[in-house]
């Protein structure tokens, strides 16, 4: 399993620097939308803290990667023109990194973007979800509709959780790869997570048992293989007996995972520490 550049010794001392050359530009996934409450809990003001120049995508929660992708579009010009930056780095989670892909080379933004860091991302598709998928049509529809409503009420401006669940489908994502190759100009990096038993994270207990069943061990929601893309940097868990589910990835809890202190560069006790590294390094690189 490939590890990361920077090793562990990067939280032995606390004279971090974010501050990287292009603004970081953070792309949330499915289910989720930027606003009051922060999608990446604790993150940004830790980011910040440390000089990063922190902005968001604001997408919908669950508009499809077209939809969603004319939102980033308009981001990300706003982005350039406010700072007068040539580039940004993004760093993307779950469906976002679809998105962002998307972005890059569809959308022909590629040339605005130094980087993409993609935190368990789909890019092979879920093979989870390509089972929900073969549930009846009517079922699915209807329960997507739901979803679509009370999105709206949240904020979702074109929400179409049918059509979002399809793209993360194992079809949906070959096709998607072969349509959007990366970009030459564009440094990629793809993680991928998991947690270490069931009960790591309560509320992923029952996805994590489904996915355990069906591909292997997981954060709760996609397997190693099926997040593994350019560079890929390893897998990556928690301290102690506690994993990183879905949901720690972007710090829904608001806290540290474990008050142990990390025994390998795959360890995490906080998520935070995590993200000061990625960006550390993306400044290491001249980004």
């Amino acid at each position: 399993m490939p590890t990361v550049i920077v090793g562990i010794s990067i939280f032995m001392n606390k004279n971090y620097n974010c501050k990287t050359e292009y603004p970081i530009f953070l792309v949330h996934g499915m289910g989720f939308r930027d606003g009051k409450i922060c999608y990446w809990g604790r993150i940004p003001d830790i980011l910040r803290k440390y000089g990063a120049d922190i902005y968001f995508g604001c997408q919908d929660a669950n508009g499809s990667v077209e939809s969603n992708c004319r939102v980033l579009k308009r981001s990300l010009e706003n982005i350039l023109l406010e700072t007068g930056a040539e580039k940004v780095n993004i760093i993307a989670h779950s469906k976002g990194g679809i998105e962002a892909r998307y972005l890059i080379s569809t959308m022909g933004m590629g040339y605005c973007v130094a980087s993409l860091t993609t935190l368990s991302t789909p890019h092979n598709g879920s093979r989870t979800m390509d089972n929900l998928m073969k549930l009846p049509k009517f079922l699915l529809r209807s329960g997507s509709k739901v979803f679509d409503f009370f999105e709206k009420l949240g904020g979702d401006k074109s929400p179409d959780t049918y059509r979002c669940l399809e793209q993360l489908t194992t079809g949906f994502m070959e096709q998607f790869n072969s349509q959007n190759p990366d970009f030459s100009g564009v440094y990629y990096q793809s993680y991928a997570f998991k947690m270490k038993n069931p009960f790591s994270d309560i509320i992923m207990t029952v996805p994590y048992i489904a996915v355990k069943l069906l591909s292997g061990e997981s954060d709760g929601m996609l397997v190693p293989d099926e997040v593994k893309w350019q560079n890929f940097r390893g897998v990556f868990t928690g301290t102690g007996n506690r994993g990183i589910s879905h949901p720690d990835e972007v710090d829904l809890r608001r806290r540290p995972l474990s008050r142990k202190q990390p025994a390998s560069e795959n360890e995490i006790s906080d998520i935070t520490d995590f993200y000061v590294r990625i960006v550390s390094e993306l400044r290491a690189r001249g980004l």
